[in-house]
């Protein structure tokens, strides 16, 4: 935590003391008065734009993998496919991302999808795909099947079974899963600052924009990286019981 309690008392400080080094200093709010007050800061906005594209590729994210990883083991592939269709998620999602920016940028650019959240928020969907279906694959596989045959049985149909029976159980893989792609969503700098333009640009983009080229806004970017924790922080307070639950299913049967 002590890198992080070093940036949060940077934004407090103003950039003379900072740069002096000094230990002990008098708070004070100008950075992060700057960063959100000031008619040159785009930073609510920026701040808007990485909640839209994490929430939505994250939702995006927790229906495909879900139907993914449902399908995979429940609807008859062969174990050979599945273990491959597994295998290359996780080939690709060791792929550097800023290798695919580029092309990328002109699949957007030639459907109209350059420089908009949409084209970020399915970016960033697709690089965290592979990720989801993997931790999926293996909250839906330890439901057990005689539940599913007896819900058929009972006349459930396939969206019946999945909103009443398999949900439900894998509750906190979805939590898990959720907190991680959100967090990765909103971390993410190389594509998004790659497919975005100063109306669209996220939060790392718009940290990034406080190195300038004849001067560098310690404090401020401090203070903005500062008010960035805040929604990772507060989703897993809010997911923490369903997380610990999840990365412990399955260890104590």
């Amino acid at each position: 935590l002590a890198p992080v309690a070093w940036v949060i008392a940077a934004g407090f400080r103003t950039q003379i003391s900072l740069l002096i080094g000094e230990f002990w200093f008098t708070p004070n709010l100008a950075a992060f008065e700057e960063v959100l007050f000031s008619k040159t800061s785009d930073f609510l906005s920026n701040f808007r734009n990485s909640l839209i594209v994490a929430l939505a590729s994250t939702l995006l994210v927790l229906v495909a993998a879900t139907l993914g990883a449902w399908s995979l083991h429940r609807m008859g592939v062969p174990a050979w496919l599945r273990h491959s269709l597994l295998g290359w998620s996780m080939l690709f999602h060791m792929i550097p991302p800023i290798t695919l920016a580029g092309a990328w940028y002109a699949l957007f650019r030639s459907i109209g999808l350059d420089n908009t959240l949409t084209g970020i928020i399915l970016a960033h969907a697709t690089l965290n795909l592979p990720m989801a279906l993997w931790l999926m694959s293996v909250f839906v596989a330890d439901v057990p099947v005689e539940l599913e045959e007896a819900a058929r049985i009972d006349g459930a149909t396939t969206p019946v079974l999945l909103r009443a029976i398999v949900l439900p159980l894998v509750a906190p893989g979805l939590a898990a899963t959720a907190v991680l792609c959100f967090v990765f969503s909103w971390n993410e700098f190389a594509v998004a600052l790659t497919l975005s333009n100063k109306l669209t640009a996220t939060v790392p983009v718009a940290i990034a924009k406080f190195a300038q080229d004849f001067e560098i806004q310690y404090t401020q970017m401090a203070a903005s990286a500062a008010l960035s924790i805040i929604p990772a922080v507060l989703l897993l307070l809010v997911c923490q019981r369903y997380i610990v639950k999840g990365l412990t299913m399955g260890a104590v049967k």
